[in-house]
């Protein structure tokens, strides 16, 4: 019987995580992003979440503007596995461009 338990245990332990987009503040989100283990590159994680952030954004018909980007750092044993968090605001697009200041 104990034969069993340790594979459900690993699904159960072994899964990635995904915060969603979080509300932190006043027009302020988050995106995390979590490996189930420690061989995902971060890079992936980081991307996903900015992605995540940006669609977020456009869904509101505005532009992704980061606050922050932190990622987890090695080693990546014991639970502390590649993690990458996004902090971010959504901004009304400037469809002009860039303003002249020069007169």
């Amino acid at each position: 019987m104990k034969l069993y338990i340790y594979p459900f245990l690993f699904f159960v332990g072994g899964c990635a995580s995904n915060s969603g987009v979080v509300a932190i503040g006043a027009d302020t989100y988050m995106v995390s992003r979590q490996a189930a283990t420690g061989f995902s590159g971060l890079g992936t994680l980081k991307a996903d979440a900015m992605k995540e952030a940006s669609d977020y954004c456009k869904t509101q018909s505005k532009t992704l503007k980061v606050i922050s980007a932190k990622e987890a750092e090695p080693p990546f044993i014991l639970g502390n596995f590649p993690k990458a968090e996004v902090q971010f605001t959504c901004e009304n697009a400037n469809i002009d461009g860039p303003e002249d200041t020069q007169h």
